[in-house]
């Protein structure tokens, strides 16, 4: 009798710019988003930011972060943390999404990394910006 060996779930690996802080991911996200708002332009240095959601027990840490509040346009509190060293947001808890750890897309460095199904913030946008067709649109 033969033994099939089942496939390994997805890992991902998400890092700061020196590799200080990390954060290892288990399987998919469970969302991606694009954020046109103000406050992540300025986070990002960007013209938005781009963060995927993973449940918090599929996510490791490793390193030391800095931490910094915000609170959003809606009123609610994100915590992000952020590499002492170099700086890089590595990933962030938005306040009333406990179970989930956000992290944001270009931190794994990974151009084959899935297509955002969801755009907020449209209002805010750049008007050269293009966000993909199929997403869900949120002015």
């Amino acid at each position: 009798m033969s033994t099939v060996e089942l496939p390994q779930e997805k890992r991902r690996l998400a890092s700061c710019s020196c590799g200080q802080l990390k954060a290892e991911v288990t399987g998919e996200p469970v969302r991606i988003s694009i954020c046109h708002c103000l406050a992540c332009q300025r986070r990002t240095g960007s013209v938005f930011g781009e963060q995927a959601r993973f449940p918090r027990q599929n996510v490791a840490i490793s390193g030391r972060s800095t931490e910094y509040v915000r609170v959003g346009d809606e009123g609610s509190k994100i915590k992000f943390h952020f590499c002492p060293t170099c700086g890089a947001t590595v990933y962030y808890e938005p306040e009333g999404l406990e179970a989930f750890l956000a992290i944001p897309v270009g931190a794994f460095a990974d151009p084959d990394f899935p297509t955002p199904s969801v755009s907020v913030y449209e209002e805010r946008m750049h008007r050269w910006v293009v966000p993909p067709p199929e997403a869900e649109h949120i002015p």
